[in-house]
């Protein structure tokens, strides 16, 4: 996902900024409609999503869609009050289960539909709901999300949907809360005038035609599926095929663009194997071969639905043309693919379960843009690209949000995150367990949901301790640690500690010497100390911790006895 911290670089570099590119969390009061839409409430937690089967039909120029949903449900326990989110001003019209019509009652972008009788523990039922309206218009897509009725330079209706965040319930009635995913997928029928092409996620299993003028696709999905993923792209697309040699066989990549610009796109996607190669090494397989991999021309920037990323950059290196991390690597490569199609991994495989934890997609991902450059350019360059991503920093509220109310955190999740990260990678001094790691999460955590201490168990057992104090810095401070030293009067002994940390900050510092590595082990205010013998040219590298680790450095005066 591109959030609007990466937006308000472009414009600054542009030299003007707008109202509408603030950031920040908004300070307000928590509602009661934000614990419906964010939390698991009674209504919701009684039946687990199946699969979802969704048809829409777009009406471009009335700025309109209609369209059907059936979901098949597990259920958990008995239950007979169901929550379903659709956004106002979009209209349920009909809700009924086993073809028995149900009655059904609105509060805000929720419908409370009533069964008549409590469903069965174990039970597998089918709810098919009809709805239609005018969904909102995403003004500044994907920052600004809804559905997007536009143009494309040739005069003809393009249309799509960006919704991270804001979520799927925009267009389509569904359970909107990502720990909730359709075990076994989902299917998108997109009818469309005939002089148009519809693509979604996953194949395209067949195309019919039951009105004269209109064309419907229809597209499946096999794997659980993230709801703000499953977008429709209609356009006049135009698609080639290429087949990737990964770690789990042959890999179908499938690229949609509009007509006029086949041939930029043949040329900027001839990246697109080398991204898998260098991601499948670092993270593992991809994770949706079933579903192929696509890459879709998009109305917008881009944004992580999967296995159809949707892609806006302009066929150019960068982010829109431009480095973000200052130091020219960033342009040896386009941001969108990168970023984009990282989020296979971290966002649609493994995906938090709140919102309050998206740094988990967006930490590894922007790491991943470092992973990246490190396979292109080698390591130091990607060192390099790290730590140029800082000055996106901003330590302006925590990365991690309050839990259950649908609210993300800082835009800090993307740089503060993955140079957390990268401090990580460092101090475990092992390349190879730092990959059988992010292996090792994307085997463990296979299409499923997680929190922050799931990732944090994990990561805290290949580095060998916990990180728990590690984490509670960089996601839930502001405060960036300081390494304070000072060597004694004889220079026989280094004196160092943390401050400005939580209390148990102990991030050790793998230092690089003439005669190998050294480790310090600061802990957080009080003093260690370090008999130097003839190391004492360590003292002279220290400054160069802040390279690979996201601290300050600073050498202080000698105590007074």
């Amino acid at each position: 996902m591109i959030t609007k911290f990466k937006w308000l670089l472009v414009i600054c570099l542009c030299g003007s900024l707008g109202s509408s590119a603030q950031l920040g969390p908004v300070t307000r009061p928590f509602t009661h409609a934000d614990t419906l839409r964010g939390t698991i409430t009674p209504e919701r937690a009684w039946w687990d999503v199946i699969h979802y089967a969704i048809s829409v039909t777009p009406d471009f120029t009335e700025k309109a869609i209609k369209g059907k949903v059936v979901i098949r449900f597990k259920v958990l326990t008995p239950g007979k009050r169901m929550q379903i989110d659709l956004q106002q001003p979009m209209q349920l019209t009909k809700a009924s289960l086993d073809n028995k019509p149900l009655v059904f009652t609105r509060e805000g972008n929720v419908y409370f539909i009533d069964i008549p009788t409590k469903l069965k523990k174990g039970a597998i039922e089918t709810l098919s709901l009809a709805y239609g309206g005018n969904p909102v218009v995403a003004k500044r897509p994907p920052w600004d999300g809804g559905w997007i009725f536009t143009t494309d330079k040739m005069g003809r209706p393009w249309m799509s949907v960006a919704c991270q965040g804001l979520g799927a319930s925009v267009w389509y009635p569904c359970k909107d809360h990502q720990s909730d995913e359709p075990d076994s997928g989902a299917s998108l029928q997109i009818t469309v005038p005939d002089t148009l092409v519809a693509v979604g996620n996953g194949r395209l299993l067949s195309t019919y035609s039951d009105l004269a003028g209109t064309k419907t696709f229809l597209w499946d999905v096999k794997n659980p599926i993230n709801n703000y993923t499953i977008i429709p792209y209609i356009g006049k697309y135009v698609t080639w095929h290429e087949s990737f040699a990964g770690e789990k066989g042959e890999l179908d990549c499938d690229y949609w663009v509009l007509d006029y610009e086949l041939d930029k796109a043949k040329e900027q996607f001839k990246q697109v194997p080398e991204m898998l190669r260098c991601f499948e090494y670092w993270m593992g397989p991809y994770p949706f071969y079933e579903d192929s991999y696509k890459l879709v021309q998009a109305p917008h920037l881009g944004m992580e639905h999967q296995s159809a990323v949707a892609y806006g950059n302009r066929f150019q290196n960068g982010y829109l043309g431009r480095d973000m991390s200052g130091t020219g690597w960033g342009l040896k490569w386009d941001f969108i693919i990168v970023h984009e199609s990282g989020h296979e991994w971290f966002a649609n495989n493994i995906t938090s379960k709140d919102l309050a934890d998206l740094w988990v997609h967006e930490g590894f991902t922007t790491y991943a843009e470092t992973l990246f450059t490190e396979c292109q350019s080698g390591v130091q360059a990607g060192n390099e690209y790290n730590y140029g991503t800082r000055k996106g920093i901003r330590n302006d509220v925590p990365v991690i949000a309050p839990y259950g109310v649908n609210k993300q955190g800082s835009g800090d999740m993307y740089p503060k995150s993955g140079n957390m990260i990268h401090s990580i990678r460092h101090a475990m001094n092992d390349d190879e367990k730092f990959r059988e790691m992010l292996r090792y999460l994307n085997k463990k955590f296979y299409h499923q949901t997680v929190t922050t201490k799931d990732i944090q168990k994990v990561v805290s057992n290949y580095f060998g301790r916990s990180v728990n104090k590690i984490f509670d810095q960089y996601l839930r401070t502001t405060e960036i640690p300081v390494l304070e030293y000072y060597t004694a009067a004889d220079k026989a002994r280094l004196y160092y500690r943390y401050t400005n940390c939580v209390d148990g900050f102990d991030l050790p510092l793998f230092v690089q010497t003439e005669k190998g590595g050294w480790i310090l082990g600061p802990e957080s205010t009080k003093w260690n100390s370090k008999e130097l013998k003839e190391q004492a040219q360590i003292v002279n590298t220290l400054e160069s911790l802040e390279k690979a680790y996201y601290i300050k450095v600073k050498q202080v005066d000698i105590p007074s006895q």
